[in-house]
């Protein structure tokens, strides 16, 4: 997990306040595996990223993760942890690409990597979506999903689900004929899909990617591309579905741990720098005399400076 003390974590927060949420994602994950390269980090499959961002989360702040949540039925505010332990499964060992069969269509795909995500969320972008290497998360690092609700992280450091999502964001087609304007993220789907494809092949006979548009093939071989690529890395999209107690209606939403772990540090980071401030206030030291005390005494140094 390399070095992660509270000097390592305050200059990894101050570098990720002028990036977004790919930049933030990166820098979240160099610290999680700080012997690799960057280029390496971007080539792995998203959920080995997602693994390692648990896996940090895990050693940063334990593995209970608080949740708060809105019914997407009736508003009522939901509250439940969930045990990181049970999240963050890496995919396994790949004996070449995926392959999918639906009637005439023969489909093979690899798994999607950081990188191809990115380049997704780029072409989302190029439509006037505010979306990150998720292709699902908006500037507020709320993740907006196909379902009731998005999940985003509040002030207090849990996370939130709001029932706002966009009227059309179950409505994307996968190239349907009736689609006119591809939405935002029905671009980052489609872009994703076409630089994972490896082969097509219709009726036997095989197609090139530079006359088959990923949007081209039909919905039902795009669904189960999809679900063959879930199973195959299924820490790569994380959705709950969460029961309201109150109506019994399903609240479904996507748990971004990119989002959520950063929204954490931020809310640990402006703490640690009042507690800074108190203590150099109160005793004169410096930030790294500071840093360097254990979480408990500087706790009893700052209670010590309230009871003065």
């Amino acid at each position: 997990m390399g070095n992660t003390g509270p000097a390592e974590l305050l200059a990894i927060w101050e570098a990720g306040l002028a990036r977004h949420g790919p930049g933030r994602a990166l820098l979240l994950h160099r610290a999680a595996r700080p012997e690799t390269a960057a280029d390496e980090l971007l080539a792995l499959p998203v959920g080995e990223r997602e693994a390692d961002l648990y896996a940090l989360r895990r050693a940063l702040f334990g593995e209970r993760m608080q949740i708060r949540a809105e019914c997407g039925a009736c508003g009522e505010a939901m509250e439940f942890d969930l045990d990181a332990r049970d999240l963050g499964v890496r995919p396994g060992e790949q004996d070449g690409p995926l392959r999918v069969e639906e009637g005439e269509w023969t489909v093979e795909l690899r798994l999607p990597t950081v990188a191809d995500l990115e380049a997704a969320a780029q072409a989302a972008a190029e439509a006037g979506g505010p979306l990150d290497a998720y292709g699902n998360v908006d500037e507020y690092g709320n993740v907006r999903v196909g379902g009731n609700a998005s999940v985003g992280v509040g002030a207090n450091g849990n996370v939130d689900a709001a029932s706002d999502v966009a009227a059309d964001a179950d409505s994307d087609s996968y190239g349907g004929e009736a689609e006119r304007e591809p939405t935002p993220a029905a671009r980052a789907r489609r872009a994703l899909l076409a630089r994972c494809i490896v082969s097509v092949h219709r009726s036997g006979r095989p197609i090139t990617a530079d006359r088959l548009p990923a949007a081209e093939l039909p919905e039902p071989v795009q669904r189960r591309l999809a679900e063959a690529a879930e199973r195959a890395d299924p820490a790569a999209d994380v959705t709950l579905n969460v029961a309201c107690p109150e109506c019994g209606e399903a609240t479904r939403a996507e748990l971004d741990i990119a989002s959520y772990l950063w929204a954490e540090l931020d809310h640990w980071a402006r703490d640690l720098l009042l507690d800074v401030h108190l203590l150099a206030t109160a005793y004169g030291w410096s930030e790294p005399q500071i840093l360097a005390l254990s979480p408990l005494r500087r706790r009893y140094y700052l209670e010590l400076c309230a009871d003065g």
